[in-house]
């Protein structure tokens, strides 16, 4: 933890999370009169449009010694994206955690270059009320026990300065940081391959209507095409392989080719889109409005096929770990011992989901209408509502099934029996 007052730290190596922004470029610049020697690192997964050797040019000129800009985009999908698939990770019913499972994705390499550049110190821009602050310094802490990490948005003396953006726009002119002319939306956005969010501004109010204009990977369901696409997504133990447009006939493969196909796909038919009120790790209540185009189909189309390959009481267990899975990612907790036993358990429980599923995309909306499987549990013999199913492989008798009640009725009976019955059954 950084005690309070940074003191005059002449020569001493950062790497500070950079993003190019005016938070990050004023933090930047601030580091460097504390006396810092900033080497920036700037980690690209998936931002939609960024100017990375703009970034470059514009932490050199705010003061950065050396940057670094990491294309992680492919490390992302398959270490990270498609773990949350495999383990189908939601947060509170809803939230698909596209920002939570950045994070450790980012925070691994930030360390690794401090390793390298034997720098003793890391930073971000994170705000001090915000689940980011937490996944950063829980993945620096748990890689390297040696690092410190600087939170500005945490420290009294640069909050004393920075009291709101007008302080922050005053000191990039006085440095000469240049600031995008682009009118500042009245909303926050974090964006990566996997997922847009947008929170603070105008959405702080959770009775406000989002503006249609503001999403950039899906358009609106009302505006989706009329004709509908069907994709067959191919699975290898939980993992998604190939994916085929059985509409035009599009094949890709390939971790980061498939997984940007299906953003497209899912986007321009409107799917993947949340508004939510969701808890924050550190006690405060955020709403939150989310698009997750092709990850909310890999959810659907992996959900469908565990359904064909799972045995019941796998996926009841394999349920709870889901929760718990979700919940680990979301507060930080990436590198923990108990999320390594989670996802290994994850690995197991996926080791027969092989196979395909048929999507339908279709404004707003991923309907599954097939799925097949060479791991399938299914049979159709033994599923039969014939009397006579006699090409099934295992035996089952109907009749068995009135010793099956029995058996389990014994309980219901004992408890009712306890409570009065048969006044239990003029109260029901």
């Amino acid at each position: 933890m950084v005690k309070k007052g940074l003191g005059d730290m002449h020569g001493q190596k950062v790497v500070l999370a950079y993003s190019g922004g005016l938070d990050t470029s004023v933090i930047l610049k601030w580091l460097a009169e504390k006396g810092f020697e900033i080497i920036c690192y700037c980690a690209n997964v998936g931002q939609e449009g960024e100017d990375f050797e703009a970034v470059r040019t514009k932490a050199i000129n705010a003061g950065a010694v050396k940057v670094y800009i990491e294309d992680l985009r492919e490390e992302f999908v398959k270490e990270y994206v498609f773990e949350a698939v495999k383990a189908n990770a939601i947060y509170e019913s809803r939230y698909m955690l596209g920002t939570s499972i950045a994070r450790p994705c980012i925070a691994k390499r930030q360390v690794e270059i401090a390793r390298m550049e034997g720098a003793k110190y890391v930073a971000h821009g994170a705000t001090g009320k915000g689940n980011d602050q937490v996944r950063f310094e829980m993945c620096a802490q748990a890689l390297d026990a040696t690092i410190t990490t600087i939170a500005p948005w945490r420290e009294p003396e640069f909050i004393e300065r920075f009291k709101g953006r007008s302080d922050l726009l005053a000191y990039a002119a006085q440095h000469n940081i240049p600031v995008s002319s682009t009118p500042k939306a009245n909303y926050s956005i974090d964006e990566n391959l996997y997922h847009t969010s947008y929170e603070s501004g105008m959405l702080e109010d959770p009775a406000c209507a989002y503006p249609e204009s503001m999403f950039k990977m899906t358009v609106s369901p009302e505006a989706a095409p009329d004709t509908p696409e069907i994709l067959r997504i191919e699975f290898d133990t939980g993992i998604p392989v190939k994916v085929t447009n059985l509409t035009d006939k599009t094949e890709k493969t390939g971790a980061l080719e498939l997984f940007l196909y299906l953003n497209q796909v899912a986007g321009r038919n409107g799917v993947g889109r949340i508004d939510i009120v969701e808890n924050r790790f550190v006690g405060i209540k955020s709403r939150g409005v989310y698009e997750t185009p092709g990850g909310t189909l890999l959810r659907e189309a992996h959900l469908d096929l565990e359904g064909l390959c799972l045995d019941r009481e796998v996926v009841r267990v394999r349920d709870t770990l889901s929760l718990e899975w979700a919940r680990l990612c979301y507060n930080g907790f990436w590198f923990a011992p108990e999320m390594e036993l989670v996802k290994n358990a994850m690995s197991f429980a996926s080791k027969d989901v092989t196979g395909s599923v048929d999507v339908k995309c279709y404004k707003g909306n991923a309907i599954v209408v097939g799925r097949a499987s060479p791991k399938s549990l299914y049979s159709a013999d033994l599923a039969s509502m014939e009397i006579e199913s006699g090409g099934a492989t295992i035996d089952y008798d109907p009749s068995d099934a009135q010793g099956f009640i029995r058996c389990n009725s014994t309980r219901l009976k004992a408890y009712n029996l306890l409570r009065g019955c048969p006044a239990a059954l003029k109260e029901a």
